[in-house]
């Protein structure tokens, strides 16, 4: 992450950039968005992919950890209260000085807590953000679970509008489809695992499996969901479609039996 305006080093530390809750709204059933505040430049380096630190819940004091010149975290000894977590920013508004992560609440990690136990005047921060590892494509395959859809709805977003291919997405039914902007020639397609506990559904791997690879080299593929599903789908692009390093990313956001994260 690129240092906020007036960040100070001491000893060659500075602070991480503490952002205050100002709103949460859950835009599905298993899906919170919580809108966080600060100053511009901590908002417009916060992000697409943000590390973010969320306190513990019982723990009003946390201790944050330092950022070193060359972007690494420098934790506190002993117990400090705040766990690291890796989120895409829904959105990031540096002019209004806001960002909206988005949490599945699944599971009982430290992040789906602090989110579900979030009001306005709770804090986090942030520590650090990298990109979504996207690459300009006539043709897209993007795939993913719940956890990716702020990274999907961001590269549909920036997807020129003569941008064709289309998006498998995979949520637990119909009342966890989201809104999403994609250009015409995009197909969104919403894959339903029903009573299928998330991670446990091969949806996602057997729809890319039935598709055909399109023409060209000019194809990008991105992934982003349980490791497991990530590895099979990956195998079968770097296989059967015989994509190359640069045609691709695929990324576990999270794996079964752990925490989620998003």
């Amino acid at each position: 992450m690129t240092p906020s305006d007036g960040a100070v080093f001491t000893d060659g530390l500075r602070p991480v950039d503490v952002l205050t809750v100002v709103a949460v709204t859950d835009v599905t059933p298993s899906v919170r968005r919580v809108t966080l505040s600060g100053a511009p430049a901590a908002i417009a380096a916060a992000g697409p992919t943000v590390n973010l630190l969320v306190p513990r819940v019982d723990d009003p004091e946390p201790i944050w950890p330092q950022i070193q010149r060359d972007g690494r975290i420098v934790w506190p000894q002993g117990s400090h209260g705040v766990a690291l977590r890796s989120y895409t920013a829904r959105r990031q508004d540096p002019a209004a000085g806001e960002v909206d992560i988005d949490f599945v609440l699944h599971g009982d990690g430290p992040a789906a807590a602090w989110a579900a136990a979030a009001r306005p005047g709770a804090l986090s921060a942030v520590a650090g953000a990298a990109s979504l590892a996207e690459r300009p494509a006539g043709w897209l395959l993007l795939a993913g679970d719940e956890t990716s859809l702020p990274a999907i709805s961001r590269l549909l977003a920036a997807a020129p509008a003569t941008t064709t291919g289309i998006a498998l997405l995979e949520v637990a039914g119909p009342e966890e489809e989201q809104s999403l902007g994609a250009p015409p020639g995009i197909e969104l397609r919403w894959l339903h695992r029903g009573g299928t506990a998330p991670g446990e559904s091969t949806l996602l791997v057997d729809a890319v499996a039935a598709l055909e690879r399109p023409p060209g080299d000019d194809v990008f593929a991105w992934v982003g969901a349980e490791s497991a599903t990530v590895r099979a789908i990956r195998a079968d692009l770097r296989g059967r479609w015989g994509l190359g390093r640069a045609q691709h990313h695929a990324i576990g956001y999270w794996r079964l039996g752990r925490a989620m994260g998003a």
